[in-house]
């Protein structure tokens, strides 16, 4: 790999006796899957560019157990969310924050009642927070003018009511923003959430993943921005579906903000 890019481990942080300000929760997606890996490193790349002191659980991080409650199986879900509470408690963690709207509505909702009380953050959130205090410094036109429309993902929208700071962080890259018919409190959902991602689709005559991209395609957009690696596949593979690759991109806004500072 030509970039250096400093992902630093809690264990590291421990041995040298210091804590650092943030958790980065990277997720079952982030860690794996190609296309989510980019997303990863875009933001760690931010996190580099603004000084943050951050670490990483990695090989002591485990999936949160989201898909295994969505899917039914509370028992694993508690065997996974207890395992990752006695890691995170013994490093005495306080503020996580994740590209995953899953991880962040599972960390931030449903884990206090098992013992794990954190203030857990969106990337969205915490991009704005950067930018916001003067450790980020969003500069350039690189995406002036063009027409971004933003999907709101399920667990970070309508289950945690987080509406603004993606579109703020958007907004800081002089693109034009444009919004589908259904956004925020009432945007559809991409059609992974709830663990729809990993089962076959039941019978019907269309995709929740291509309704949902054809709500983005009525606003003209150069570029679909999504906050969460689960729509980034399914916007991507409703583009694909609906032959508008060589017309419309699909990123992250962590890749965006990245991209628009050379990062």
């Amino acid at each position: 790999m030509s970039e250096q890019l400093t992902v630093p481990t809690m264990a590291e942080f421990m041995a040298e006796g210091k804590k650092p300000d943030i958790l980065f929760w990277v997720g079952s997606a982030g860690s794996y899957d190609d296309r989510a890996k980019k997303i990863t490193k875009a933001f760690v790349k931010i996190l580099n560019k603004a000084n943050v002191d951050f670490a990483v659980l990695g090989t002591e991080e485990s999936n949160t157990g989201d898909v295994a409650k969505r899917a039914g199986n509370e028992f694993l879900f508690q065997m996974q969310a207890v395992m990752n509470i006695e890691v995170l408690n013994a490093y005495e963690v306080k503020r996580i924050v994740t590209c995953d709207p899953h991880s962040f509505n599972c960390l931030k909702n449903e884990y206090p009642s098992l013992g794990g009380v954190f203030e857990v953050i969106h990337h969205t959130q915490f991009i704005e927070e950067l930018i916001s205090s003067g450790r980020l410094k969003v500069e350039g036109d690189k995406y002036k003018g063009k027409r971004i429309t933003f999907h709101d993902p399920c667990y970070l929208g309508r289950a945690n009511s987080v509406y603004e700071a993606p579109r703020n962080v958007l907004k800081k890259t002089n693109a034009t923003l444009v919004e589908m018919k259904r956004h925020k409190g009432s945007a559809l959902c991409c059609g992974a959430g709830g663990a729809q991602m990993f089962k076959d689709a039941e019978p019907g005559n269309k995709e929740i993943n291509v309704l949902r991209t054809e709500d983005a395609i009525e606003t003209n957009p150069e570029i679909i921005a999504t906050g969460c690696p689960y729509c980034n596949t399914m916007m991507t593979d409703g583009v694909k579906f609906k032959e508008k690759e060589s017309d419309i991109k699909v990123l992250d806004i962590a890749e965006l903000i990245a991209d628009s500072q050379d990062l």
